[in-house]
């Protein structure tokens, strides 16, 4: 799954090079987001925006927003089976915008808190779909959710699954509007290329939400491990 992520670079340079208009929105360093909380997203309604969304799915006919805490992750292998997995990705299709996510290698008792990302630490987009829903207060809210997959071979030693972090070829693709073939949709739903990736150990801070601080990112040791496999 992917539970935590981060945004580290504000808005400078992002609105280029994922092609969208910020219309004065802007947004600060966030170095340790976590579900329920508003996030930036990217989506298409005749020419690409920016917003802010909640982070769990909260489908249209839902009772209430508790119901975003347990969707926060939608797996690929399933968008096609759930229903409310189906609709998002015929229409409500986003880029979730990232540059690294967090994960928990397993070390005997211990589980130690890994940053991972691309190479050079660049900014990247997380496959996203989105929903609207209407509080009993006839208030909209919009949230969404980020797919997963199985891990490539730089994540298995770390964890089973991963995000899908969609390559600049696929991000085209995701968020074209005339693309309703969802077959070849969900061909986009695959393992980031492993070459590609990096990682490297972060201090346990990271493991409470409650902090938001650079320190969150800054590595363990001296010597990242960035482009190989954490042992």
């Amino acid at each position: 799954m992917c539970g935590r992520y981060t945004l580290a670079r504000d808005h400078s340079g992002i609105e280029g090079r994922f092609n969208f208009k910020s219309d004065g929105f802007r947004w600060v360093p966030r170095y340790n987001i976590a579900p329920t909380q508003e996030v930036p997203v990217v989506l298409n309604n005749g020419r690409r925006r920016i917003e802010q969304m909640r982070w769990g799915l909260v489908p249209y006919g839902s009772k209430d927003l508790g119901i975003g805490s347990r969707m926060i992750n939608a797996r690929a292998e399933s968008v096609l089976r759930r229903g409310v997995f189906k609709g998002s990705l015929r229409k409500r299709r986003c880029l979730v915008l990232a540059d690294s996510f967090y994960e928990w290698k397993k070390i005997g008792p211990q589980k130690i808190p890994i940053r991972i990302g691309i190479k050079g630490w660049e900014t990247f987009a997380f496959a996203g779909l989105w929903a609207a829903w209407k509080s009993p207060g006839d208030e909209w809210v919009r949230s969404c959710t980020i797919i997963t997959t199985d891990s490539n071979a730089f994540m298995q030693p770390i964890h089973n699954r991963m995000p899908v972090m969609l390559t600049r070829e696929a991000e085209d693709i995701w968020m074209d509007n005339d693309v309703d073939d969802l077959a070849e949709l969900v061909e986009l739903l695959v393992p980031y290329p492993p070459s590609k990736m990096a990682a490297y150990r972060v201090s346990t801070l990271v493991n409470h939400v409650r902090n938001e601080t650079f320190q969150c990112i800054v590595p363990v040791s001296d010597e990242p491990t960035q482009g190989r496999l954490i042992n």
